[in-house]
This record gives C-alpha cells, structure tokens and sequence, in this order.
C-alpha cells in the first residue's frame, strides 16, 4: 500500500473535501460562488483514492462533480476555491468556476460542459500517449448518468481497440440527476459493459479507500504496461442534492441515513481503520481533523480576500 504517513494524507485529503463541500454551500448561500455547485459529500474516496495512485505526469478528466478529483491530484485548496469566486489568484485566473479548473503542473485537464464529453478527451490523450511510447496515463472520471451516453461507448470501443493508456473511473453514485439507477441503466453494475468491449471491468465498494487504491493500482498498471483500459466501477453515494439548485424529494431519507452512517460512511471507515491498523492513535485522527478544518478556512479566507480579475486581463488566454 503506502508509507503510514501517505495513509494519514489520503485521510486529510477526504477530511479537506468534506468540510470544503459544506463550506462551499454556505458561501455560494451568501453569494460569494455564482451558478450552480455540484457538490460531493459520501464520495470523498474515489477522488482521493484514485488521485494518489497517478504520477503529477499522468493526466486526469473531471465531471461536474470533480472537487475530489481535484484534491485527490494535489490541488492547492487555496487556488481551488480563488477559482471558485472568480478570483485572478485561482488556478485559472478566476475564468474556470468550479467546475472547469485546469492545471498542467498536476496534470488536471481542463473541464467538459457535455456529459461525458469529457471521456473522449481523454482517450485522445491516451492515445497520444501510447503514440509517445511513454507510460502515462489518463484516468477519466464520469458519472453513472454519464455512461448511458454515446460518447461512453464510442469512447471505449476505441480505447479497447487501440489499447490506450487509460483508466475510466465510473463513480456509481445511484443517481442520473433526479433519476435512480434502477430506472436508468440497463445493468446492475456499469463494469459489465466491459466485456462487450473486450476490456477488463471491476466493481467495487466506492466509500472503502483501501478498494479503490487496489483497483485503481492494478489498472494503472495495465495501462502503463500497453495493455489498455480497464473500467473500474466504484458504488458509492451522494448524500446532497444534484446541486445548490436541487431542491431534492426524490432521496428517501431512510437511504440518505443508511449511506450516512458510520459504518458505511467513507471518512467513518478509514478513520477506524487506520486506529485499527495502528497507523494513528484517535488523537492523531482529531489533529488531522483539526488541520483540515484549518485548511478549508485559511482558504475560505484567500478566496474572500483575494481581487476579481481586472478588465484588461479580459482577452488572455485566448487563441486560435
């Protein structure tokens, strides 16, 4: 697995995910984030666990739902959220809102408005990749909504041909916007349209790290080797409503409770875990729990504080 101290990072990470999920709520609440938010609160370990497992070289594609995935790269919290409230000080000078951040350096790519959109991109850099003879690889993130589109299967019909360096993470998190899975997909687990593609597929407990980390590992290495894709399927939960806008009523509150509680929480049970494992003592857990609440307001603050863009800046970034 890991070192005891990378075991107590992944824990801060979902701990910095959490507690900046309900501080975004309230900012965007008191009008400092514009649009929508997309928030990811029961699915801080698929983000977090699949981000360790990639090299700063390796490239990620996000969804609308990508605070995680950003975290889980290595993100600095403090140019997230600047990013967020349209601030010049975030990762792309305030233009990319929540859900577009992009950065080279840690090999996030920048967002796709079109579901699943996202997915094609990353084959594309899969195969420049393979192309490059170099054992990079993109992981690309989507939705279980996202993978009844046409681009899901155009998109692995074509990784599993040319055998791209590719990972493709479905978070199964039970809802298509309003719409529960049962009454969505066609399947009971997405990882079975693998087969029809010739690639492998896994499910797994999506809010157990250790089983992401696992799966995540072996199909990095697949790819790295030149054997192509693999889709991992990762089970897991969105406790809050499709986004700040979601005025919910579709979510029984008896199955918001059963994914809340700590036995199934992901955070719950990887702090048990590593007390069980000997890899912190409770005090420890509550100091990581302090230092991420730490974190989340000190970048709470940066953002608040930090200027908008100034109008001369307008046209930078643009090209042809």
């Amino acid at each position: 697995m890991f070192d005891h101290e990378t075991m107590k990072l992944l824990y801060r990470r979902m701990k910095v995910v959490r507690n900046l999920e309900y501080a975004l709520k309230e900012q965007h609440a008191a009008g400092k984030i514009r649009g929508p938010v997309h928030l990811c609160v029961g699915q801080e370990a698929t983000g977090v666990g699949a981000g360790i497992c990639l090299r700063d070289d390796d490239y990620i594609t996000s969804t609308h739902r990508g605070h995680a995935h950003f975290v889980g790269k290595g993100l600095e919290t403090r140019l997230m959220v600047a990013e967020m409230m349209g601030k010049s000080t975030g990762y792309c000078g305030g233009r990319a809102s929540h859900m577009l951040i992009a950065s080279k350096e840690k090999g996030c790519l920048g967002g796709c408005g079109i579901v699943c959109g996202a997915l094609g991109i990353g084959v594309g850099y899969g195969l420049s990749f393979k192309m490059d003879k170099s054992d990079r690889v993109c992981l690309s993130f989507l939705g279980d909504g996202a993978c009844n589109e046409g681009m899901f299967h155009e998109a692995m019909n074509m990784a599993a041909l040319w055998k791209t360096n590719n990972v493709i993470f479905a978070e199964h998190n039970m809802y298509g916007l309003t719409v529960r899975a049962d009454r969505h997909l066609s399947v009971e687990n997405i990882s079975d349209r693998a087969k029809a593609y010739g690639i492998p597929g896994v499910t797994i407990d999506g809010n157990d790290i250790i089983q992401v980390i696992e799966a995540t590992q072996e199909a990095v290495a697949h790819a790295r080797a030149g054997n192509g894709p693999t889709l991992i399927e990762a089970k897991t939960y969105r406790i809050l409503g499709f986004s700040t806008g979601d005025k919910g009523g579709y979510q029984a509150q008896e199955e918001v409770d059963a994914w809340s509680a700590p036995q199934r929480d992901a955070i719950a049970r990887y702090a048990s875990y590593l007390v069980e494992k000997k890899i912190c003592t409770p005090a420890e857990i509550d100091a990581l729990d302090k230092a991420a609440a730490d974190e989340v307001d000190d970048a709470i603050q940066f953002g608040l504080d930090s200027p908008y863009p100034d109008a001369s800046t307008l046209m930078e970034g643009i090209y042809a």
